[in-house]
């Protein structure tokens, strides 16, 4: 069904794009992560992803093929290049702020409006951080963003091509993340019961989610051929969700995401606006079950990262034709913007604008993220500098083996000659050390593997405080010989996700 005669009068009085600023703000943006992409090495993620491109396949144990197959063409159309390879997510990231700007437009909002949209994004602390990374966590909001936008358009215009829009763009995040399942789910409940119910009887709706999940059969298909390793991971990820602070901390991390001053005074603005507006009340409805579902399960505050350009557009289109209370008028305005980015960027150093040197006598000052961007050749010298060491028979035929996918994948990228292997997450379905291998150089706590040993020597720790990062400083190394058990068999039995 398309756009009927009222609907398309309502498409034609519509605020124009405000192009020429808001590309300039995507702009600036792409500039300066473009600048940094290159200034710190890999962190750990990329390091896995780029191991990943080794052993291509239609799912991984932590996460479906797309991320992996773009470290493949980044890296064979420049090896090596970290700049290259974070093209990607410098490109996902000033899409979200113009995606930002589009939605304010949709919401009604003009030049302002969608400025203040596009700059929420553009000073935010979370897209900013991770927008010179090659990770999910970079991509996936992008998606989410798309496909709001899409949705918002359709309540609008009622052109059913934008639900199989919205369709092909969920399929395409359905090979990043999974979590995009969890929006349509709570979506779909929200819009029965607030409407506009009439979307649920639009043949292009189910077309759309038939199209997403027909692309995604490959993955589920590896998924079932390995036990639903994805869902373990799930788990896991749930047992660890108190490095954020857990189910107290949950909420004041998701609203702060967007920075202490601008995003969360934006999000709970505009949550409360869509609640309040009839026809978008299924979105806000939305909004607050996605994040009631991600804090019960143990999910990441991060995950809902991608419904903040809505909540954010939202409130930017009711700021420009609602006069804003007096107490907080002056937050959408430039000054609070440019005091935003400059905290962001220099007090909370959430981009590596900051070179990484330093001198033996100086300590190294680095943001949350570029702790684990520093140190990777040397903690994999260090490894070498150990397999060297072994008597040569011994290293002959020794395997290395790491309690960390970071590791495993930093030794694969850096030391393709050494023979390694990691029974941690998704590193571990990518290999099995052979059974004709002798001694193991086990990097990391031996206890896992240590039963089916006969002897276990620690020979040596990487603790050079200047030169290797926080997940490695002061990981031990042991040498592991005699062993009792098949490889097969022992790798079941400590396979860790």
């Amino acid at each position: 069904m398309t756009a009927t005669a009222s609907d398309r009068a309502i498409a034609e009085d519509h605020p124009a794009f405000a192009r020429g600023p808001v590309l300039a703000v995507a702009a600036a943006v792409g500039l300066l992560l473009t600048a940094v992409s290159g200034r710190y090495g890999y962190f750990g993620d990329e390091l896995y992803f780029v191991a990943a491109r080794h052993h291509l396949a239609w799912g991984y144990a932590d996460q479906p093929p797309l991320v992996p197959l773009l470290a493949l063409v980044a890296d064979t159309v420049a090896p090596g290049s970290v700049a290259v390879l974070r093209i990607p997510a410098t490109l996902a990231t000033t899409a979200v702020v113009v995606l930002a700007a589009l939605l304010a437009r949709e919401l009604g909002g003009g030049r302002r409006a969608q400025l203040v949209a596009a700059g929420a994004v553009a000073v935010s602390p979370t897209f900013l951080g991770t927008g010179h990374l090659l990770a999910t966590s970079t991509l996936d909001p992008l998606v989410w963003t798309a496909v709001t936008l899409l949705l918002v358009r359709w309540v609008r215009t009622r052109d059913d091509r934008l639900l199989l829009a919205a369709g092909a763009v969920t399929a395409i995040g359905l090979q990043i993340k999974f979590l995009l399942v969890a929006f349509w789910a709570v979506a779909l409940v929200a819009v029965l019961i607030c409407g506009p119910r009439e979307m649920l009887r639009r043949p292009a709706l189910w077309g759309g989610g038939a199209f997403a999940v027909l692309v995604t059969l490959p993955t589920l298909a590896w998924q079932a051929q390995n036990g639903w390793p994805q869902l373990a991971f799930t788990r896991t990820v749930a047992a660890e969700s108190e490095y954020a602070g857990g189910a107290l901390g949950f909420l004041p991390v998701a609203v702060g995401l967007g920075g202490l001053l601008i995003g969360t005074v934006l999000t709970v603005h505009g949550e409360v606006a869509l609640l309040r507006a009839p026809a978008l009340r299924w979105l806000g409805v939305t909004v607050l079950g996605v994040t009631a579902l991600f804090l019960v399960t143990g999910g990441r505050p991060y995950y809902v990262a991608g419904l903040l350009p809505l909540v954010w557009a939202m409130s930017a289109s009711r700021i420009e034709t609602h006069r804003p209370a007096v107490w907080w008028r002056w937050i959408p305005t430039w000054p609070t913007y440019v005091a935003s980015a400059l905290f962001v960027l220099g007090v909370l150093n959430v981009v590596p604008v900051a070179p990484a040197e330093t001198h033996s006598d100086q300590p190294l000052v680095i943001g949350h993220f570029q702790r684990d961007e520093i140190g990777w050749p040397d903690y994999v010298a260090d490894v070498r500098a150990a397999h060297a060491a072994l008597p040569p028979d011994t290293a002959r035929t020794a395997v290395v083996v790491t309690d960390d996918y970071w590791t495993y994948a930093a030794l694969q990228h850096y030391a393709p000659d050494l023979p390694s292997y990691s029974y941690s997450r998704g590193a571990a379905y990518l290999g099995t050390p052979p059974e004709d291998s002798g001694a193991v150089l086990l990097v990391g706590d031996p206890r896992p593997l240590a039963p089916a040993f006969g002897s276990v020597t620690r020979i040596g720790t990487l603790d050079n405080e200047l030169r290797v990062n926080n997940l490695t400083r002061g990981t031990p190394i042991f040498l592991l010989q005699g062993r009792t058990v098949a490889w097969d068999l022992l790798w079941d039995r400590v396979r860790d996700l």
